[in-house]
């Protein structure tokens, strides 16, 4: 701006500032009068992106992370079936499920929660999402298959498919898998409360999905969730524990088991309308229930998801005995909140939340999920949050999660999306075997264990889009190398992708897309 006398003036400073002064930026965010931050900065009248665009690719990529073997309908043609002998060796059919990440092993434990966070979704928006409606409940029709495979055997749970360590030493197509895929379970000797917890909550909240469509299918995945969660609480014990060499440092539980026996018996509790588990959560919350400080949602720690889920009834159902849900999702909420009375969270420059350098996308994806789901139990029961002397309306939160979903499509420094196959520009290098690879059509002869080496370390595009994948997203000051070397910020996973699909499934509806 050119300069005249009147800009250096006193009066025309104190004017700049009051003009200025609402639309200050802290973290990317609006900061103070709250009052205005609610009252103007809800939905603009046009979308920043194609949600629906985004929700049909965040589905579509689940599609590339079967295991296998493949339906007629597959849409991902450049997989082909894989891990059909999976369990042979224990004389337990283990074929299917999902390769969780940019490997070729099965997690169970992540399997599961991508399963539960896949329902949740259709559970709270799978009636905003029409046509993609069918492909979400395929999507976890293929986990809950063969979560009913790995728990066909009372008091025992096949935990893992695959030897990490000896996966990790080759680059190769999961079509081409040599390495061994030795199978790994828990039972009464070895327990595994988490993965037993997760799974049982996996299946009860697909239960609901099913209710309506398929109520025989819906039925068989209750009753064993019910079986398998009575196993996770009367056998307890980390599989962390028993399975240390396998499962650590990969999916190695951090937070302990008791979160997930807490989220268990909330699906069960939603899922049965039985009062045991009511009672079960009344008597135990206490005990399982971590600092209330404990603000991470996520593949290994469901404190903050269990709480939220059993808000829900206290804010929807009126039911009185579980009213200290609402005051622990309401602290979560106000950690969240940037420039709000007892916010902690982490924001880059550009406005992503940020929790840690490894795979950063699935806390953003999945409090994305938790802030819409909680805005609609709050505008259900017509009540708010207050932080402090603030008060954050439904409408704050789906500002909040709505920018965290554009940033992750694009609205962000480096004009970036981070779904691949989404937008103009999107990561080209994703630490991804099948994807880095050439597909099969194009390279029938196999590629040998070390041989793919030589492409993961290229700065070659991947020749396969693997359609919707997030990868693990920016660092802390909004940078994105594009390597596939660097699996922290470029490999993508099942579990980063569950949740956006509710919330992106919300954002199309609420701007007439869908």
């Amino acid at each position: 701006m050119a300069s005249s006398s009147s800009s250096s003036s006193p009066v025309f400073l104190l004017f700049l500032v009051i003009c200025i002064s609402p639309f200050l930026l802290i973290n990317g965010y609006p900061f103070e009068p709250y009052s205005r931050y609610q009252s103007t900065h809800h939905h603009p009248r046009f979308a920043a992106h194609n949600y629906r665009d985004a929700l049909t690719k965040s589905i579509l990529f689940f599609e590339g992370q079967r295991s296998g073997k493949l339906p007629p309908n597959q849409r991902m043609t450049w997989r082909r079936d894989s891990g059909l002998s999976d369990g042979a060796d224990m004389h337990v059919d283990l074929v299917g499920g999902y390769y969780d990440a940019g490997d070729n092993v099965k997690f169970g434990f992540p399997m599961a929660f991508t399963t539960t966070m896949l329902s949740w979704s259709v559970i709270e928006f799978g009636g905003l999402m029409k046509q993609e409606l069918q492909h979400a409940k395929q999507a976890i029709r293929w986990g809950t298959d063969y979560l009913l495979k790995a728990t066909a055997h009372p008091d025992t749970i096949y935990v893992q498919v695959g030897d990490a360590v000896k996966d990790h030493a080759c680059w190769e197509r999961p079509e081409d898998m040599d390495t061994p895929r030795n199978v790994y379970k828990i039972d009464k000797n070895n327990p595994g409360t988490e993965v037993a917890a997760e799974t049982a909550a996996a299946l009860a909240a697909a239960s609901m999905v099913f209710r309506r469509s398929d109520p025989s299918y819906s039925r068989a995945l209750l009753d064993r969730a019910i079986r398998v969660f009575e196993f996770a609480d009367n056998y307890r014990g980390s599989y962390s524990d028993g399975l240390k060499n396998v499962v650590c440092p990969f999916y190695c539980d951090y937070s302990g088991y008791e979160d997930e026996l807490l989220w268990g018996a909330a699906w069960l509790h939603r899922a049965t309308r039985n009062p045991m588990y009511l009672n079960y959560i009344q008597r135990n919350g206490q005990v399982l229930g971590a600092s209330e400080a404990d603000y991470t949602f996520g593949w290994d720690n469901k404190h903050v998801g269990a709480r939220m889920l059993l808000s829900k009834s206290f804010l929807v159902q009126r039911m009185q005995s579980l009213h200290e849900y609402k005051g622990h999702s309401d602290n979560y909420i106000c950690s969240l909140i940037p420039g709000a009375p007892f916010s902690s969270a982490q924001y880059t420059p550009g406005g992503l939340l940020f929790k840690m350098s490894d795979s950063n996308m699935q806390y953003v994806t999945s409090t994305s999920f938790l802030l819409l789901t909680y805005a609609k139990y709050l505008k259900a029961s017509r009540m708010t949050v207050q932080c402090g002397g603030t008060t954050i309306t439904p409408r704050t939160l789906r500002t909040i999660a709505k920018k965290q979903v554009d940033y992750i499509l694009g609205s962000n420094p480096m004009k970036m999306s981070y779904m691949v196959g989404y937008g103009p520009k999107y990561p080209q290098r994703i630490h991804h075997r099948g994807s880095s690879l050439p597909s099969i059509a194009s390279h029938p002869q196999k590629i040998q264990c070390s041989a793919g080496f030589n492409i993961m370390n290229s700065q070659s595009p991947n020749p396969n889009v693997l359609v919707g994948a997030i990868v693990g997203g920016p660092d802390l000051h909004d940078n994105f190398p594009d390597q596939r070397s660097d699996y922290e910020q470029s490999e993508p996973a099942t579990y980063i992708n569950a949740p956006l699909v509710g919330a992106l499934a919300y954002l199309a509806h609420s701007f007439g897309q869908l």
